[in-house]
Formats: structure tokens, C-alpha cells, sequence
């Protein structure tokens, strides 16, 4: 998708022409004549970069650059100074008002491009490096009820416990209860997200859809209204949002509902690891071994499917761990025993089991879960990365 460019300049022809350049070298680009037009098209429209004039009659260049570094909407936007002014002075200026680089009039297309292409990677390396490439984690239940939200959940917040940056997301729409369970209310920004066009899918326009639980955990959240269920998103806009949410989080840890999910084919190619939940009755494996073999068909042999079982017996569970193994033809990644009482506690405080009672017997399940997996992600990568 190309990147977006805000151009601010009184000089009708130069705000063409500077345009007219941009859009030749495939940028998207946004137009603005005045200080107070750019501030307000800054903070609407997000821009990736803005290329900005210092002489206009309603507010010289420098003050419109410190009102954007003063605002946390358009603080992080790198921008470039254009203008007929040599002098260093002017040029100090600039830099001091807060400009990441520095162009005079007039200028060679190839220079204006070069320096808006060597801006544009910057941002994106120093973006990356405060965020971290995400390892993105699918969980999914063999059926509903099985405690796959509760899972997804407190993975994220194993994560955060042991200082990372993770974000949860919720592609169940019109079933999302994960917003209920933390105490964030119906938020709909997953289906907010879904809804825009795929070049408009991008960290700045997904952040403003974030929300934060007290605990620091982000969160892309569905709802539970029926009108969101009747949302029949693009497959490849989903798979858009994940691929942005990569370089957002942590790791990213979604919680796919159940294999029946429409969407559920596409988003698990994007996902590095994929986590089937399921609870040890004969019914739920006969379910799981079909979907499994559709499963492993569409995925590469090194991004195997990692089963989870979540016990929720008082004593014992139906089949035993092993019997599990031995259904399914697979290795059994954790054994869940999901107590109700403290996930009702879990509820009403509206706080992941892992942070209401980190010692307890399955926060250290799922603790040591989670840690199995950011294992598993760490040696993907590195193995990814060789030679």
C-alpha cells in the first residue's frame, strides 16, 4: 500500500508541482495550504510523512512543527522542512522546532525522492525497533465453549507479565466477549478496522482502535452486537490487519474462535504458531482430527498445529492426557486445568487469571504455556534468519 505524504505549502504551484513529484514515485499524497489546515489534516489523516513549507501567512513552518511534536496524535510523524531559506540559522531552526530533515528550494526530483524514500525507511526501522516484530499466535477452539478466549487472554498477559509488549486481538465478531471479560465494555475496533479500505490499514489508523486494559495489556476488540456478526469481511483485509498487527505487538495473540470461523483458512497461513484448544471428550477429538488433517494440509510441516487441553472436571478429566496424544497422532503442548472458581473471580474482577492469582496451579500452566511458545517463536526466527 503506498505511503501517505502531507504536503503544506501557500505556493499553489509549487504544492502542484512538489505533488505531481511525489505521486510520479507512487506516493499517496495529501494537500494543505495553511498552518492551521495542516495541523488539522495531520491529526485526521495520519500521514507518514509531511513535507512542510516555513513560509505561510497564518503560521510560519517552525510553530506548525512544534504544535505537532507537542500533540501525541502527530508527534511521532517524521517531517521534512521545504524551503527557499540557505542560511544555517534557518536551517538550525528547523531541526530545533523538531524537523527530521531539511530541503531548499528549489530541488531536483530525484533529491526530493531520495530524501522522502530514506525518511520513510528510517521511520519504519525506528518503529520497528521500539515495537519488536511480533510473533503472531492463533488460538482456536475445536468447538465453542472450550476456553479459548480465556486462553488467548492470558497468554497475552503471561507475556506482559514477563516484560514484554504483547497485544490480544479478537476476530470473533458479534461473539466477541473477550472487551466483557477485561472490563473494557463492547468495543468494536476490530470491526472498525475490517471496515476500512485495505490502504488505509495501518499501525497509526489501528492504534487509534487499541484499547488498554488497566493492566498495560492492548487489545483489538469485537463486540457481542448480532449486527457485527452480519459483516462479511474481505478474507484478504484480515489478513491485512494481522500482517500490520505484526509489527505492533510482542507478540500478537489472537483469538480465532472456532475452526467454523469464515475467516479461519486465511488468517492461520499468517499465523507463526496456531493453538488448538480442546476439552478430552470423545466428541470435541473426533472433531479436532478432521479439522487437523484440513488443517496440516494448508500449513508447512515447521509450523506444526500445537493442541492445548483445558480440564475443567473437578476430578480428573474424561480421557487422559496420553489417550489425547494417541487420538490425535500429535504431542499435547499443555494440559490446562481451567478451575471455575477462579475464572468466575477472574470475571468479576474483569482481570486475567494470570495476573488475579499468578501462583496458582493453572496460572502456572498457562505461565509456563507461554513461555513454551515466545521459546518456540524465538528459535522459528532464528532459524528463519540463517543463511
Amino acid at each position: 500500500m503506498a505511503e501517505k505524504i502531507l504536503v503544506v505549502d501557500d505556493d499553489l504551484d509549487s504544492l502542484k508541482l512538489i505533488g505531481l513529484m511525489l505521486q510520479r514515485n507512487g506516493y499517496d499524497v495529501v494537500a494543505a495550504s495553511t498552518g492551521n489546515q495542516a495541523l488539522a489534516k495531520a491529526a485526521e489523516q495520519q500521514p507518514d510523512l509531511i513535507i512542510l513549507d516555513v513560509m505561510m501567512p497564518d503560521m510560519n513552518g517552525y510553530e506548525v512543527c512544534r504544535r505537532l511534536r507537542r500533540n501525541d496524535q502527530t508527534k511521532l510523524i517524521p517531517i521534512i522542512m521545504f524551503t527557499a531559506k540557505t542560511l544555517i540559522d534557518d536551517k538550525v531552526a528547523g531541526f530545533e522546532a523538531g524537523a527530521d530533515d531539511y530541503l531548499t528550494k528549489p530541488t531536483h526530483p530525484a533529491e526530493l525522492a531520495s530524501r522522502v524514500r530514506a525518511i520513510l525507511l528510517r521511520s519504519a526501522a525506528q518503529r520497528q525497533t521500539k515495537a519488536g516484530r511480533g510473533m503472531t499466535i492463533g488460538i482456536f477452539g475445536a468447538k465453542g465453549g472450550v476456553g479459548t478466549t480465556t486462553i488467548a487472554m492470558n497468554i497475552a498477559a503471561s507475556r506482559l507479565l514477563a516484560g514484554q509488549d504483547p497485544v490480544v486481538a479478537d476476530f470473533r465478531l458479534g461473539m466477541g466477549s473477550l472487551g466483557l471479560a477485561l472490563g473494557l465494555g463492547d468495543a468494536q475496533g476490530m470491526a472498525n478496522v475490517l471496515a476500512m479500505p485495505p490502504d488505509e490499514i495501518r499501525p497509526r489508523s489501528i492504534e487509534g482502535e487499541i484499547v488498554t486494559h488497566s493492566s498495560g495489556l492492548r487489545a483489538l476488540l469485537c463486540s457481542a452486537h448480532a449486527k457485527e456478526a452480519q459483516l462479511e469481511p474481505h478474507p484478504e483485509t484480515a489478513a491485512a490487519v494481522v500482517k500490520t498487527l505484526r509489527g505492533m505487538g510482542a507478540p500478537v495473540v489472537f483469538d480465532l474462535g472456532t475452526y467454523t470461523n469464515p475467516l479461519f483458512m486465511r488468517l492461520q497461513r499468517e499465523m507463526d504458531q496456531l493453538i488448538m484448544v480442546l476439552d478430552p471428550i470423545t466428541i470435541t477429538l473426533a472433531m479436532a482430527r478432521d479439522q487437523l488433517q484440513e488443517i496440516d494440509a494448508e500449513r508447512p510441516q515447521h509450523r506444526a498445529t500445537n493442541i492445548v487441553i483445558v480440564n475443567r472436571a473437578a476430578s480428573g478429566s474424561p480421557l487422559s492426557w496420553n489417550e489425547v496424544e494417541r487420538i490425535l497422532g500429535r504431542e499435547v503442548r499443555a494440559n490446562v486445568s481451567l478451575a471455575s472458581e477462579l475464572t468466575t473471580q477472574s470475571l468479576i474482577a474483569n482481570v486475567p487469571v494470570v495476573m488475579l492469582q499468578p501462583t496458582a496451579i493453572v496460572s502456572s500452566q498457562i505461565i509456563k504455556l507461554a513461555e513454551d511458545l515466545n521459546n518456540i517463536g524465538r528459535l522459528m526466527a532464528s532459524r528463519e534468519t540463517m543463511p
